[in-house]
């Protein structure tokens, strides 16, 4: 009987420590996984401790890459639009789904500067013609609007980094003096504007009034806009001059040749900033030229280079990245607006994104923007262009829905937060890795297959073999 109560007591104690061994492992190893189906699901489907000697992901956990300036998206006229159609208490659970710990944790934005095809309609922050010493200027109309829209968000992420860009100096300031440059409409827009067809520029020359009074007009125009915004509570961490500066749509826009805008930031805007000792960032952007000598003759504009913090690339801007990244490997970068999709806010969204996400991250980027966080069920721009947004708020119903893409951005940005770096890693298309300042390891991981896949990962001198679902996104945090 003595020996029986032995053999048993040590069987409990074997099976106690080997419960408790497991437990302790299973503590350090986190995965959260989503699918079109199953979203930000807690999942247990991890089992390895040993080194795998052929490993499909290898993390170097020790090889640090760029540091993470933030994640997050862009915050529009019709977006709030939309958040005002519903009650403070539904309002309010989309701004914590958005900015907060439990939430996507989105921690950088985008504001325009003045109308944007996303803006109810036409305006600038000064459209009297010729008030070259901006006495004119206000910022009245953003007070109502896009204040509010981002005041809702600094409530739940009081850190939060916002920047800004215009899609159009103010008309009066161009040469066509009108927002746009180009009459009708656009593609797949429904939308067309008024534009006298022979007011349009087509061929990216310099859109602006290259005239040394509009230069300087302008130069004040964007200090008073910094300078407003922070006394209405929204400090600006960086501006960039031009959105998509070699574009010609129908709505807002402007193009500059690469020695223009040089000239503007040389002689006027870095000046102007510094006069007025503002500690705003001037960043290059945001470019959509796919040319890299855009973004050098631009950084070689005489001494422009010491007033440029960053460059941030969009769009057509995928192809000068690289090169960017390699000549000059310290300049920070960004990816400045996530293609924005045709309203069909389903999983080709997601595998768009996740292409652009690795092509950027990898070259180099340490912030990366989605387009609009929120719209209504239509998705469509002032101009007409259904696109797509994170959340979909139905204007009519009240029915609040989030997308594939909420989703694969929130695996991102839950988790990882300025001041994290991007890690090294063995070469491959379905995965990123992060190591994070608690000094945990990240690792984000597409599997596109119709299958469930085993997955093993060497991170560091730690090991872990994890299942992933069919079509899958997922995070896997090690401790």
């Amino acid at each position: 009987m003595n020996i029986l109560n032995k053999q048993n007591l040590k069987t409990i104690a074997f099976i106690g420590l080997a419960i408790c061994s497991q437990h302790v492992f299973s503590q350090k190893v986190e995965l959260t996984y989503t699918t079109s189906a199953k979203r930000w699901v807690k999942a247990k489907k991890f089992i390895q401790k040993d080194k795998f000697d052929k490993a499909d992901i290898t993390v170097y956990t020790d090889s640090l890459l760029q540091k993470v300036d933030g994640v997050g998206g862009a915050f529009n006229e019709l977006g709030w639009d939309a958040l005002t159609s519903l009650s403070n208490k539904a309002s309010q659970q989309v701004f914590k789904d958005l900015f907060s710990e439990e939430g996507a944790n989105f921690s950088m934005c985008r504001i325009p500067v003045g109308a944007s095809d996303y803006a109810l309609s036409y305006y600038s922050s000064n459209d009297v013609p010729e008030d070259f010493e901006m006495r004119d200027f206000n910022i009245d109309r953003d007070k109502y609007i896009l204040i509010p829209y981002i005041k809702e968000a600094l409530k739940v992420r009081p850190n939060l980094q916002v920047w800004a860009s215009p899609w159009s100096p103010p008309a009066w300031m161009k040469v066509n003096e009108h927002y746009a440059m180009r009459s009708g409409n656009f593609e797949n827009a429904k939308k067309g504007n008024k534009m006298n067809p022979e007011a349009e520029i087509l061929n990216n020359a310099t859109a602006f009034k290259m005239q040394e009074r509009y230069l300087k007009a302008y130069a004040l125009y964007f200090s008073k806009f910094i300078q407003s915004y922070a006394d209405a509570g929204v400090p600006l961490f960086a501006i960039m001059p031009q959105n998509e500066i070699a574009f010609q749509p129908n709505w807002p826009s402007c193009t500059w040749r690469p020695e223009d805008m040089g000239y503007f930031i040389n002689n006027f805007l870095g000046p102007k900033l510094k006069e007025d000792k503002l500690d705003t960032e001037i960043w290059l952007g945001t470019v959509n030229s796919g040319d890299p000598n855009y973004v050098k003759t631009v950084l070689e504009f005489k001494d422009a280079s010491k007033y440029i913090s960053g460059v941030g690339f969009q769009w057509g801007g995928a192809k000068s990245i690289p090169t960017i990244h390699k000549e000059y490997p310290n300049l920070k970068l960004m990816q400045t607006e996530n293609k924005c999709g045709e309203h069909e806010n389903d999983w080709t969204s997601v595998e768009r994104s996740w292409k652009d996400l690795v092509h950027y991250i990898n070259n180099g980027s340490g912030s990366y923007m989605y387009w609009n966080m929120v719209l209504d069920e239509t998705g469509a721009s002032a101009w007409g262009w259904p696109q797509n947004s994170m959340v979909v708020v139905n204007k009519t119903s009240k029915e609040v829905t989030y997308t594939d893409e909420y989703y694969l951005f929130k695996h991102l940005s839950h988790f990882v937060q300025p001041g994290d770096y991007y890690l090294k890693s063995s070469k491959g298309k379905n995965h990123l890795a992060f190591k994070l300042k608690d000094g945990s390891t990240m690792v984000l991981l597409y599997n596109p297959k119709k299958s469930t896949e085993t997955i093993n990962l060497n991170i560091g001198e730690k090991a872990v073999s994890v299942k992933v679902e069919p079509v899958s996104i997922n995070t896997i945090v090690i401790k």
